[in-house]
């Protein structure tokens, strides 16, 4: 679900949204996006009192909440933002960030790993308990 962006009065007519419009898009609190802010990953235009979030926060903010997700740190975000600002073109950042992306990537495929391993643990015993339980059930039937 995407939030219909606000034309703010911003000084060259981009679109913005607002700091609402962004908790319900994302289902999150305006303290958390605060927090992003104040962690440096986001920077919103000021107008007055009122935040205003462009197109490329709300990308990033759509990258750190799937970021959140996927295990990786605010620092890893934070670095793979700069990685990306700082690569465009030179092969030495790109070499490193693409390093980045595969030692995260083996990491996530070793957790999936792990976890079809413990839900294959898990089925085998829960079918060994059923079967334990039908023996003892047709032990005590007359």
């Amino acid at each position: 679900m995407s939030a219909k962006p606000s034309v703010a009065a911003a000084h060259d007519g981009e679109v913005t949204y607002t700091i609402g419009e962004l908790t319900r898009e994302f289902g999150i609190t305006a303290r958390t996006i605060r927090f992003y802010e104040d962690e440096g990953l986001l920077s919103p235009m000021r107008v007055g009192q009122r935040r205003l979030y462009r197109r490329r926060d709300r990308a990033r903010l759509k990258l750190i909440l799937r970021g959140k997700r996927l295990g990786f740190t605010l620092n890893e975000i934070r670095e793979t933002f700069e990685l990306y600002e700082q690569a465009h073109g030179e092969a030495k950042q790109l070499r490193y960030y693409l390093s980045v992306l595969e030692q995260k990537r083996a990491h996530l495929l070793q957790q999936r790993q792990d976890v079809e391993d413990a839900l294959a643990e898990l089925e085998e015993s829960y079918q060994h308990c059923q079967k334990l339980l039908q023996e003892q059930m047709s032990k005590e039937q007359p």
